[in-house]
């Protein structure tokens, strides 16, 4: 089954760094944007647009905005920690803000990561490859097959 990763980004400018960030870091995984919290939560429980993806072909990491239009990215990770299917689904908040608000709620939330998005690109590309390599390569998830 092929690892992808489910970007929720709202800016489109952001949305294309990632991408480019992913690719210099050789992280050769499919990328799907969505660029809202409804049509994350469209995508993962495959409704809306997404009615005809397998719901139970889930993303190996979900990258999260916090703000974000229609839905926020904090009720998107609710809706996430809250569903069975979707509970344990990796979930990393990449977002502009250090508040320790937004950092501390997302924790008590359920994110497993919180990352600063860094404003240089080198820098950018540098946590994007992190992220892959930890995420997609060296994590072992729950109730993987072996």
């Amino acid at each position: 089954m092929e690892k992808v990763i489910l970007l929720v980004e709202d800016n489109p400018d952001d949305a294309e760094l990632a991408r480019l960030a992913f690719e210099e870091a050789n992280v050769a995984n499919r990328l799907v944007v969505a660029k809202d919290g409804v049509e994350a939560l469209d995508y993962l429980f495959a409704r809306g647009a997404h009615a005809d993806r397998d719901p139970g072909e889930l993303p190996s990491i979900v990258l999260l905005d916090l703000n974000l239009p229609r839905v926020d990215g904090r009720e998107v990770l609710t809706a996430i920690r809250e569903n069975e299917t979707t509970r344990n689904l990796p979930v990393v908040v990449l977002t502009t803000s250090a508040e320790p608000l937004d950092v501390d709620s997302s924790y008590a939330l359920g994110v497993n990561s919180y990352i600063q998005k860094p404003v240089d690109f080198e820098q950018f590309v540098w946590a994007v490859k992190q992220v892959g390599l930890y995420w997609l390569v060296l994590n072992q998830p729950q109730g993987r097959e072996s």
